[in-house]
């Protein structure tokens, strides 16, 4: 073959592959432009799903009840300061925004804050509150004069549901955030965020320039919109994949999305520090955790120390760095100042102020979890976990921030002087409204914060003489065989058992002769109580138990009259309240109703009540239960309430001093207490001198209110010789005036009585 063709061969041989491979790198590039443009259109998807649906799991938000205030109220300047502060008011001079208050003697001027309850939404008030020592004297618009006849504070959050990553925050509109503080965010986070598309290579250009000249990393070139997209869509590793596909989202999203909207979620979305497990995410609860009240309520220093939280919530914490943060914190303001946003004097003053952090002594979920362990259990029964952790449900309940202090202010008296002698030493307690079972206040433990074991609603133990008034009802709801003054037999007793003797003693070790009825619960004889037992029968005794709502496994044997049974705090208070709402069964209730995010009434827990005891013989059990703080193991209570009070109550102590109970109700509430060691042994305390002290110190500081329950139809009043339990009349000395139900039968003549029975009729009735 010639050369010429040879050549003329292997210069087209050459071109082939030439072309071959050109054609070969046009195909890889448009494979890899396709997959470019299908990821890059998957992102896009991945931010419209994310973006436009729920953009954020919302947690349930718990309040307790509202302050209502009105005139003849029973609360005391104190109470009502400690409430203000808890709400996060403002002691001023004059008040002039929502959340301030001023304070003249016993005198208030409060502007209040605007909030949506179950009824509707309630404006601002500008309010004057006047006060005596005990109550409120008058309730007044203060830009009128006008006398008012209600008044409400918008209720404390006392804590919330979270999800699984234990993420909160409060949603705001970008409306509800003050210019200010959006005007720094931007001057110090991303001055150029107006201009930019999503990436902003000056500002890029910039954060490489000034770290190469600090030879660190000093200043980052993310703008707002690659930082809402790093929290928002992408993880925290750090990697070139990841930055590039944040430049990619962050693109995207400013395609999609308005500058104010991308605004408002970073201004919702960004992470400012953490409660415990708890992360505080968004400025709108940001402000509430640092300084307890809402952004517009901020001056411009609170605002600042927000802002520069951005860099490194961490770092300038400033609760745990207030050095740090307060130098961010001038930082920002120096910063404001430059970029024309404050003027001099705004700038000189606000850097001389302190953080102004607020600790929500009271106010958050950290002060209140065993009542939140309650409301959680009753919301499982109507919703699910789901819901509530992402829904932005407004729960209302029944619980008294007052009420709830003096409780547990109350068990730690007690307690604390006990620990040295007994480390193990535990309390627990529940106050409820005696009319409609709402549950007012609920301690799980001595400390107020402790999260764990809810003994106020799962530690069972002994109850010892708190049962007996279910024997004494039994034996009343008879009144052909039973009345208050029954004799009953307080001697030597010896039960023959299957394979034992049961001979039962008195607390005292004496045996009394023959007592009455009303005096054997008084004085809680259980030898006499426990032959009133044996008389009655224990199936009718456990079904007596029953119909008070008690559900938990009750010991079939005769023990059980004294309190050989195991029951919680709380089947306590349901079981007793059927003896201070008068012979109704109410349900115990925590929650008042639920809105959805919008506002919307999704349940309200109405009142629901049923009579279980006869208006008569709950009469009857209630002034027998009078008589045990008159003159029983309770009359030690004499010494700090009236008498005229008509408290009523009953002690309850184990063997071996293992566990102290007291429950005992006035004319409005209802509360029992416990008080033991974990471990279960001995700790040396009666109901009376242990249990019964902390409802005494609690009633001291919530207030007793009379109780004087109306007499029904049926009911007859006589006078009672004290020595032999017969009828008496002006012949005798020592008498006792008792109700007896009218078709009843009546004790004998006293032998003192001479010429027949002299029918007695209280005061209120005349």
């Amino acid at each position: 073959m010639p050369p010429k063709k040879r050549k003329a061969r292997r210069r087209t041989s050459k071109r082939r592959k030439s072309k071959t491979f050109h054609f070969s790198w046009v195909k890889l590039l448009l494979v890899m432009l396709v997959i470019v443009v299908g990821y890059v259109g998957w992102l896009d998807f991945q931010v419209y799903r994310q973006f436009e649906g729920k953009r954020w799991s919302l947690p349930a938000r718990v309040y307790a009840r509202p302050l209502e205030l009105y005139t003849g109220l029973a609360l005391r300047p104190a109470q009502f300061t400690s409430e203000l502060r808890a709400l996060g008011y403002r002691f001023v001079s004059k008040p002039r925004r929502a959340g301030e208050v001023s304070r003249d003697g016993n005198r208030y001027q409060l502007i209040t804050r605007p909030f949506t309850f179950w009824d509707g939404r309630e404006r601002s008030q500008t309010l004057r509150v006047a006060f005596s020592t005990q109550q409120v004297t008058r309730l007044q618009d203060d830009r009128n004069g006008n006398e008012l006849a209600l008044a409400r504070l918008e209720p404390l959050e006392i804590g919330s549901i979270h999800t699984a990553r234990q993420e909160d925050r409060i949603l705001v509109q970008l409306s509800e955030v003050p210019d200010t503080l959006t005007e720094a965010l931007i001057a110090v986070e991303d001055r150029e965020f107006y201009q930019h598309h999503g990436v902003s290579l000056r500002a890029i250009a910039r954060a490489f320039w000034v770290n190469v000249r600090s030879g660190e990393v000093v200043q980052g070139g993310s703008t707002l919109t690659q930082q809402l997209v790093k929290n928002f869509f992408l993880t925290n590793q750090r990697s070139l994949w990841r930055k590039i596909n944040e430049a990619i989202t962050a693109l995207l999203l400013e395609r999609r999305y308005s500058k104010d909207e991308i605004l408002e979620a970073y201004l919702n979305e960004v992470y400012l520090a953490q409660d415990g497990q708890r992360a505080i995410h968004g400025f709108g609860l940001g402000s509430r955790f640092l300084f307890q009240r809402p952004l517009d309520e901020l001056d411009t220093a609170q605002m600042a120390l927000l802002v520069g939280m951005v860099k490194g919530p961490s770092y300038y914490d400033p609760r745990r760095h207030p050095k740090r943060a307060k130098q961010r914190r001038d930082l920002v303001l120096r910063v404001m100042y430059e970029q024309g946003l404050i003027d001099q004097a705004t700038y000189q003053k606000s850097s001389n102020e302190p953080l102004g952090l607020v600790r929500a002594a009271a106010g958050t979920s950290k002060q209140f979890p065993a009542f939140l362990d309650l409301v959680r259990r009753q919301l499982r029964r109507d919703y699910r976990e789901e819901d509530l952790v992402s829904e932005g449900l407004k729960i209302f309940t029944t619980l008294n921030p007052q009420t709830q202090w003096a409780l547990q202010k109350s068990l730690d008296q007690r307690i604390k002087p006990l620990l040295e002698k007994h480390a193990e030493m535990q309390g627990a307690g529940l106050v409820t409204h005696a009319a409609n079972g709402e549950v007012l206040a609920l301690a799980g433990g001595r400390q107020a914060g402790f999260s764990g074991f809810n003994r106020a609603l799962d530690a069972k133990r002994h109850v010892g003489s708190l049962i007996k008034p279910a024997v004494y009802l039994t034996a009343l709801e008879q009144p052909q065989r039973y009345s208050l003054a029954t004799l009953l037999d307080d001697g030597p007793l010896e039960y023959e058992q299957t394979d034992s003797i049961w001979a039962p003693n008195n607390y005292d070790h004496e045996f009394h002769d023959q007592v009455m009825l009303y005096q054997a619960l008084a004085h809680s004889y259980n030898v006499a109580t426990a032959r009133l037992g044996l008389d009655l029968g224990v199936k009718t005794v456990i079904s007596t138990l029953r119909r008070l709502s008690v559900s938990s496994p009750l010991n079939p044997y005769p023990s059980l009259f004294l309190g050989a049974t195991d029951l919680s705090p709380l089947e306590v208070t349901q079981l007793y309240l059927n003896f201070a709402s008068g012979g109704f069964h109410i349900p115990l209730r925590a929650i008042r109703s639920i809105l959805n995010a919008e506002g919307e009434t999704l349940q309200r827990y109405g009142l629901q009540v049923s009579r279980v005891i006869d208006p008569q013989p709950a009469y009857l059990i209630n002034h027998a239960l009078q008589s045990v703080v008159k003159e029983g193991t309770a009359r030690a209570l004499n010494y700090r309430f009236s008498e005229e009070l008509g408290l009523a109550g009953k002690t309850g102590t184990t063997n071996d001093l293992r566990d102290s109970w007291y429950a005992g109700y006035d004319g409005a509430q209802l509360a029992v207490i416990w008080m033991g060691r974990d471990d279960n042994q001995p700790m040396g305390l009666t109901g009376a001198s242990g249990a019964m002290q902390v409802w005494s110190a609690l009633y001291a500081q919530t207030g007793a209110v009379r109780n004087q329950p109306t007499t029904p139809e049926g009911i007859v009043w006589h006078g009672v010789d004290r020595n032999s339990g017969g009828l008496a009349d002006t012949g005798c000395a020592d008498t006792v005036q008792l109700p007896f139900i009218e078709t009843g039968a009546l004790p004998p003549p006293a032998p003192c009585a001479g010429g027949g029975a002299l029918q007695w009729i209280p005061e209120w009735l005349q």
